[in-house]
């Protein structure tokens, strides 16, 4: 899979997305319903993002996850632990969770998706402006109990547009989940980026 790398700057040590989400969007029209109609192409794990996401489709988690693996592998962080960031919204099953246990299978590296919890909900934050998204997650998220103190931490998300849930995760990692560093990697990132 091609990939356009770029490092985002946050609370982590250091960080990367792998890749813009969308390449181009044109509005085309409003539907039938009055919502808004765009004819979008999508960067190639996006497309598989997308797909996983919002269409179940489950056979795009190993190409992502082996994209991301591979690249983790060249970028060399020296992690010992894999934390997804918590989702926004209630699924049957997580894509980011499905991802993140594929990677660490790949990489040989434990996946820790109890130790970040979401402690109130929140909006998908796609939506939101940089205000309400960090206003939204004011005390959203809690560490539970010490399994990451003293190590090095891969936080795992899957789009960064402002960085505001990485940022927030990540001072949760360092404060009171105790970690020794916090890497983070988004698998997509928005266009603006």
């Amino acid at each position: 899979m091609e990939l356009d790398p770029h490092p985002i700057s946050g609370a982590w040590d250091y960080g990367f997305s792998l890749d813009r989400h969308i390449r181009s969007s044109e509005f085309l029209g409003y539907n039938e319903y009055g919502h808004p109609h765009f004819n979008t192409e999508r960067t190639e794990i996006g497309e598989l993002l997308y797909r996983l996401k919002y269409r179940g489709d489950e056979a795009a988690v190993n190409p992502i996850a082996e994209a991301a693996s591979a690249f983790i592998r060249t970028w060399k962080p020296g992690i010992e632990v894999i934390v997804p960031a918590p989702p926004s919204k209630a699924r049957p099953k997580q894509p980011l969770f499905q991802i993140a246990d594929e990677i660490g299978k790949l990489l040989g590296t434990p996946v820790d998706k109890t130790s970040v919890r979401k402690t109130s909900a929140t909006p998908e934050l796609k939506n939101l402006d940089q205000t309400k998204r960090i206003e939204a997650l004011a005390g959203a998220h809690s560490i539970e109990g010490q399994a990451l103190s003293g190590r090095r931490v891969l936080l795992l998300d899957d789009l960064y547009q402002s960085g505001a849930t990485l940022n927030a995760i990540t001072i949760l990692l360092k404060g009171a989940g105790g970690a020794a560093a916090v890497f983070a990697l988004a698998l997509t990132r928005a266009r603006k980026w």
